[in-house]
């Protein structure tokens, strides 16, 4: 299968009849878009004439052959040979937030040049699944009941005469093994026989069909977010936690087909604005000085009238060693290094007045560090009011 691919960056669009990188947009593209378009909270993009603008969601969607790959942006629009600089930063604060946990010296070590974030994902849970068998997978008791030429363990009477009335030679029994058959390595073969329906990466091809002929004969199981809350890992199955945590991310967001379940639909999408938030808190929470106390969303009433109260919640809080209190506010936006919008300096004044007069902070993306400080002017607010009054 052919497969085709765009890079853009967030907030882009893809239009009919035009070429993003030497690769054209078509009305087949356009047309799988739309099938998979939902108008009720759809999060990823919006429909535009002949085509689709892409929202503040950042990652790769496959949608059978189609795969577009959208890159954050902190600037302007960058040029298309930054594309590597920003699918590297993307990657990096994945790897900060614990999206993605990387067990090589490098990225380069993974062949990231030309290649998606999909690609890495899929190429990080291949080496883990590897690495299981190389090791041995995980075996555990489970209970077999049915049908047996032998008889061991527990004889169902009820049942065999139920069923080997007229088979005397069978017997239908209840008992223990020591198998593989287990949650773990059924998600596992679930994936890797979904991988060798999706994968484009040809480099992993052949690692994948042997994934298959490796791993034991297992059912097939449905999998939900409840069957990922009940894994419980201990000291033989804590390896098996980064690849669970990659097919939880692939089968999690494996849509419905479309177009008649001739395609398989793959979203793996990401908010920047709670990916840049998770980013900063996770960096300060790294590199703070020990005496300093780090927590993220500090919720606190400010209002009650009837019914419930209102909240209000600044996305990282801080109290440093002289017991002085700090609010971080995360913007995922670009403002140029003009002053920021008046809307996000109200909500700071708030955050200041609510926490007794607490030094407050907006944190804005950017690839140069700069600094606009400022104060906010109580008095002359207040000479306002009087005269207003």
């Amino acid at each position: 299968m052919k497969y085709e691919k765009f890079t853009i960056f967030e907030y882009d669009s893809l239009v009919e009849g035009y070429v993003y990188g030497g690769v054209s947009f078509t009305g087949t593209h356009n047309r799988l878009l739309q099938e998979f378009y939902k108008e009720e909270d759809f999060p990823y993009y919006k429909l535009i004439r002949k085509g689709v603008r892409f929202c503040q969601y950042v990652g790769v969607l496959q949608i059978g052959n189609l795969i577009i790959e959208v890159l954050p942006k902190a600037d302007k629009t960058p040029p298309r040979h930054e594309r590597e600089l920003w699918r590297k930063m993307l990657l990096g604060m994945l790897n900060a937030v614990d999206a993605l946990t990387v067990h090589v010296p490098s990225f380069s070590a993974l062949s990231l040049k030309q290649n998606s974030i999909l690609d890495l994902y899929f190429e990080i849970f291949v080496t883990e699944c590897e690495q299981l068998l190389h090791k041995g997978l995980v075996k555990k008791y489970r209970k077999v009941e049915g049908n047996s030429q032998a008889l061991k363990g527990r004889l169902n009477f009820v049942l065999n005469i139920q069923q080997n009335l007229t088979h005397k030679e069978r017997f239908y029994i209840s008992h223990t093994t020591y198998d593989s058959e287990n949650t773990l390595n059924c998600i596992l073969l679930k994936v890797i026989k979904l991988l060798s329906k999706i994968n484009r990466y040809t480099t992993i091809t052949s690692r994948i069909g042997n994934l298959n002929l490796n791993f034991p004969e297992l059912p097939d199981i449905h999998v939900s977010e409840k069957v990922f809350t009940r894994i419980s890992y201990n000291r033989k199955t804590e390896r098996y936690r980064n690849a669970v945590n990659i097919a939880r991310m692939i089968l999690l967001n494996l849509h419905p087909d479309v177009v008649g379940g001739k395609h398989h639909v793959l979203a793996l999408m990401f908010d920047m604005n709670m990916l840049w938030e998770r980013f900063v808190f996770k960096s300060l929470v790294k590199f703070k000085p020990q005496s300093y106390f780090v927590t993220a969303k500090s919720r606190k009433h400010f209002w009650r009238s009837k019914g419930s109260p209102t909240t209000i919640i600044p996305d990282i809080f801080i109290d440093t060693k002289d017991g002085e209190h700090v609010v971080l506010d995360t913007k995922w936006k670009n403002i140029g290094g003009e002053a920021p919008s008046v809307h996000d300096l109200r909500q700071m004044y708030a955050y200041s007045k609510f926490y007794n007069n607490a030094k407050t902070a907006l944190v804005y993306p950017g690839l140069n560090f700069g600094l606009l400080a400022g104060n906010f002017l109580d008095e002359i607010i207040t000479v306002h009011l009087k005269q207003a009054e």
